[in-house]
């Protein structure tokens, strides 16, 4: 993925580092969104990775849109509807892959940036991360329906209604990430979370995410019936025959991705 200057890509062991890279503080701009598009619907197609793991270079996450350009852009008709589709379909992008998506948040993440990190599959955060929603303070509005899916009623409101931060600490304490770590451990333990995913069966991982993010707005009864007939599907692929197998055999399984 060379053509990429906002966004970079490393691959090794079935896992792909995307690191978002827009100094000072990672912002989003077209150019930012248009390549976070591009990169998730790649690795959805890309045989060689198994999982992915999201993050910030330097000491922000992702601060959220580039409020200085937009502030001195001259819009025609249009162009605010075209740029709020990207930005939608920048965190469903992330949300859609095809893979699952780790979250290393190693700084504030704010704004579209706390909707980049709501929009990964598991969560992990540094000492220094932090979620807001500082838009009320800039004449602007968004995010709020992403921290729903980590924040319950009365923290969401204040977030967007004061701009409060939720710290790592409280992250963890919430239960909305599954570590707050030193911010020198942060990398390491994503990684080490990666790798037990990317030791899963590539087909039973695609066809869990794919579960999981359709039944989040089913009912019991139509959620679980999707569920099961994702499992039937599942059971008929050769993963599913040699993890039993293994299972059987007391063995570690061989997955070929099919």
């Amino acid at each position: 993925m060379d053509d990429l200057t906002m966004v970079r890509v490393q691959i090794a062991d079935h896992i792909a580092l995307v690191t978002m890279d827009n100094p000072p503080v990672n912002a989003q701009n077209a150019t930012f969104q248009d390549e976070i598009i591009r990169v998730f619907d790649r690795l959805s197609d890309m045989d060689e990775v198994r999982v992915a793991v999201l993050t910030g270079k330097g000491k922000c996450f992702c601060a959220g849109i580039d409020i200085k350009a937009r502030a001195g852009q001259q819009r025609g008709p249009g162009d605010a509807w075209r740029g709020m589709r990207q930005a939608r379909e920048c965190f469903h992008a992330i949300l859609e892959c095809r893979k699952p998506v780790v979250a290393a948040i190693n700084g504030p993440a704010l704004g579209a940036g706390l909707a980049v990190a709501a929009s990964c599959d598991i969560l992990l955060a540094g000492e220094s991360a932090s979620l807001g929603l500082p838009e009320i303070d800039v004449g602007l509005m968004g995010g709020g329906r992403h921290a729903m899916r980590l924040f319950g009623h009365s923290r969401t409101r204040r977030m967007m209604l004061t701009g409060y931060r939720v710290s790592g600490a409280e992250m963890y304490r919430l239960g909305v990430v599954e570590a707050c770590v030193p911010d020198g451990e942060l990398m390491g333990a994503a990684m080490t979370l990666a790798r037990g995913i990317a030791a899963k069966s590539p087909v039973a991982s695609v066809i869990a995410k794919h579960a999981l993010n359709t039944i989040e707005e089913m009912t019991l009864r139509d959620g679980y019936r999707f569920e099961q007939n994702m499992t039937v599907m599942l059971q008929n692929t050769d993963d599913s025959k040699e993890a039993m197998r293994a299972f059987i055999e007391k063995r570690d399984p061989v997955f070929k991705g099919r």
